[in-house]
């Protein structure tokens, strides 16, 4: 085995492109360390993942990472000067959104020769990559009967279905009072009938009060929902309250189950999976190893027909010419630009995240502003066209790289990409996030070592091995990628060995900005 104590001393800085004026400390740097691959010294204490000038740099100058701006100098800076918040200004700068001019085809792989995992197959042809059955209320007013219900099928109950993953209550805060506008209504009503309709749904029981703004007529039919042995309703009212709606909750499950635990699973194609890309509690590295690595596995999903769902709009404010300039047409790139649009107009003199200023958490990391953090972010959508745009929640059909609308805040993000279709999830962190999904699994990637060493119960990949020079990106890539088929396929996530990802069902508040 190989003594890593007896290899060459790594560059202790990583430079992302020749045209850049700065590089990324690999580790903590003090001052006084000569970088002769650069030329430079390092003249103060640089921590893992901020930025170091690699020559002088302006007043006004623009700052380029990747080559592309992440804003501009604020004052005059000579070569080892670190960079951060401090000294880069956040400015808007004039972007070419050059409408698919870039847009090049995929190669895809031909079908008999395209990876494979064990899925469940419905009855609508869909593939599922997890066998849950749920309780989703139309208001919270029928929350805890959802949660009693569920409560009922402990672990020695399940016992008897081991092909049923669970029974999980879906609760949320909305549906009666508050918003109550047509836009927040039909948002909230394709949320709650998506996860009706996701493949990793068995069986489904709407629960509502009897008297909630969001009215069980109503979101039936303007979803064009329809009862059957997999999708039950309940009203409280009509029953006779709440112990009496629990009692038929659990009989209904009670014959849903033996049903749902049939299903077999079966050699069935990558093109069904569907994966909504996340990042959290990102820091400098997560757009150098976990972000890119992530897009490399998406390149190759998209190859095999898969389809990536990338979303938080407000994390790619400053980044969406990339998209926009290999979108499929000029209608799709503008649909990105009108979405942009709107949440530039909602948040204007705001103190949110698209105005420029970073959680303390990704400021802490080496993230300077939006940009630098969007230019990560991005990266998760790998290189292929982007095919469509979709509103919040709204059922993807497209196969391929797809952009979903949805705010910054991950769970009411990841809550709209399972209700688009996403039968799994992938979540890149640098900092940490223990974030979990039901009822589509996440994968959690994190972006360095010794983040993933300290919390390893939670992390699923370690993409920090890019920087210690163990694997390139593109192996770090097909890692990502076959370690998708194998979650897919019914092997667990940490997330779900801890239990996490049942209380993390956030439908989006249009009020929610950020």
């Amino acid at each position: 085995m190989e003594n890593k104590s007896e290899r060459p001393l790594i560059n202790p800085v990583i430079r992302l492109d020749a045209r850049d004026n700065v590089v990324v400390a690999r580790a903590d740097i003090p001052a006084g360390v000569a970088v002769p691959e650069e030329n430079i010294t390092i003249l103060e204490p640089v921590p893992s993942g901020h930025k170091i000038a690699t020559t002088n740099i302006k007043k006004g100058d623009p700052i380029l990472k990747y080559n592309t701006i992440i804003g501009f100098a604020a004052e005059d800076m000579v070569p080892g000067t670190r960079l951060h918040k401090h000294n880069i200004e956040f400015q808007a700068y004039d972007r070419d959104y050059a409408f698919s001019q870039e847009y090049e085809p995929v190669e895809y792989i031909p079908e008999e020769q395209r990876a494979t995992f064990q899925g469940i197959v419905r009855e609508d042809g869909k593939v599922g990559t997890r066998n849950y059955i749920g309780i989703i209320i139309l208001s919270n007013c029928a929350a805890t009967v959802a949660q009693q219900i569920a409560r009922h099928y402990t672990p020695d109950v399940m016992a008897a279905y081991p092909n049923v993953d669970g029974v999980v209550p879906f609760i949320h805060s909305k549906g009666c009072g508050g918003d109550s506008t047509p836009e927040f209504v039909a948002q909230l009503r394709r949320t709650l009938s998506g996860y009706c309709r996701n493949p990793n749904i068995a069986g489904m029981i709407v629960v509502g009060l009897g008297c909630e703004r969001n009215d069980l007529a109503g979101f039936m039919a303007d979803e064009k929902l329809e009862r059957g042995s997999k999708l039950e309703t309940l009203i409280m009212q009509e029953i006779g309250g709440t112990t009496k709606t629990v009692a038929a909750g659990i009989e209904i499950i009670d014959r849903m189950l033996p049903e749902a635990n049939k299903v077999k699973r079966e050699t069935v194609s990558a093109s069904h999976l569907m994966v909504g890309l996340q990042c959290g509690g990102s820091d400098g590295f997560s757009g150098v190893t976990a972000n890119p690595a992530l897009g490399m596995a998406m390149d190759i999903l998209v190859r095999n027909g898969g389809t990536a769902i990338l979303s938080e709009t407000t994390e790619i404010y400053g980044l969406e010419h990339t998209l926009t300039r290999r979108a499929v047409t000029p209608e799709v790139g503008q649909k990105l630009v009108d979405r942009m649009n709107w949440w530039l107009e909602q948040c204007a003199g705001r103190n949110t995240q698209i105005m420029g200023k970073v959680s303390p958490g990704n400021d802490a990391g080496g993230l300077a502003n939006v940009f630098e953090k969007s230019l990560g972010g991005v990266k998760k959508g790998g290189s292929t066209p982007l095919m469509e745009v979709y509103k919040y929640a709204e059922p993807v059909t497209q196969k391929g790289l797809v952009f979903m609308d949805s705010p910054g805040f991950d769970p009411a993000s990841i809550t709209g990409q399972i209700a688009g279709g996403a039968n799994l999830v992938a979540f890149t962190t640098g900092r940490g996030s223990c974030f979990g999904s039901v009822p589509s699994p996440c994968l959690k990637l994190a972006s360095n070592t010794p983040m993933y060493n300290f919390m390893e119960t939670d992390m699923d990949v370690n993409c920090g091995q890019v920087v210690d020079g163990d694997k390139t990106l593109e192996e770090m890539g097909q890692e990502v990628f076959d370690h998708l088929l194998r979650i897919a396929s019914g092997e667990k996530t940490k997330s779900e060995k801890l239990g996490v990802g049942t209380v993390e069902f956030v439908p989006w508040d249009l009020l929610l900005l950020g």
